[in-house]
């Protein structure tokens, strides 16, 4: 009973190996001395069959996802990132500055933003990832009201001659937008009357939007006026883009109202 109990923490190969090496012993010869050889043999062939056991059963790798940080407040500092209060960057990440993709255990993981070389956390969050997928993370708004945003990123590749873009709006005191292309004088909208993301907008915004491969001018309008720019803009064949509004209307220097591209592949 005591070794068909055993077999319950068994699997079967090391159930194949017990009875192999309890075939060996029970071939020799018995007598009274061997009886208590072969007794302590089996003990030993039961300790070395659920060893394999255990090797076995906690094999299974935690699944992974992976997480892209930018941070994307005009008027915050430099930053430390922490999941699951681990620091993850080596050096501060400034504005609008991203980490690239981290991979990191899926599931709820705690994300907190401390200003740099402090355990002053301005972001605490518990935010969700499903296994073997992309996601984008936004600190973003002014520093006293500063949240995160979580996105998902699509990888799926573009089809053959185009790229993927999509656009948000995260410049916190600037009005609602219309992004589109210029050629010429010819104005074509992209994303329309896109207002300071929250993260139902975000969620609704995060799908990419196919485009044909080339060089263009991006401009970015208030009520039909031209508010910002963004002249020879090469968006590559099989690349995925995300465009952001970052700074502030009336800013200076790093603050100052532009867009930053991050490139996901």
């Amino acid at each position: 009973m005591l070794i068909r109990g055993l077999f319950v923490f068994m699997n079967r190969d090391a159930e194949r190996r017990f009875w192999s090496l309890l075939s060996s012993f029970g071939r020799s010869k018995f007598t009274h001395k061997s009886y208590f050889m072969n007794f302590k043999s089996i003990f030993i062939a039961l300790i070395i069959a659920t060893s394999f056991c255990s090797c076995d059963k906690d094999d299974t790798p935690q699944s992974t996802t992976s997480v892209n940080v930018i941070h994307a407040s005009p008027d915050a500092p430099g930053v430390d990132l922490l999941i699951d209060n681990l620091k993850v960057n080596t050096t501060p990440l400034n504005f609008p500055e991203a980490t690239g993709y981290l991979k990191v255990f899926a599931g709820t993981r705690n994300i907190k933003v401390n200003a740099t070389g402090t355990n002053n956390t301005v972001i605490n969050a518990n935010l969700t990832f499903t296994a073997d997928k992309y996601y984008s993370v936004f600190a973003y708004n002014l520093l006293a009201s500063i949240a995160a945003i979580r996105i998902e990123d699509d990888l799926t590749l573009p089809a053959a001659g185009q790229a993927h873009i999509r656009f948000f709006h995260l410049s916190p005191n600037a009005p609602a937008v219309t992004v589109g292309t210029l050629s010429g004088t010819t104005f074509t909208p992209v994303f329309s009357n896109r207002s300071f993301e929250t993260q139902a907008t975000a969620s609704a915004n995060q799908n990419f939007t196919p485009v044909v491969a080339g060089a263009y001018t991006f401009d970015v309008q208030v009520n039909g006026a031209s508010v910002l720019s963004l002249p020879n803009v090469v968006l590559q064949a099989g690349k995925i883009y995300t465009v952001f509004a970052k700074g502030l209307v009336g800013g200076t220097g790093s603050q100052m109202l532009g867009a930053q591209i991050i490139t996901h592949n």
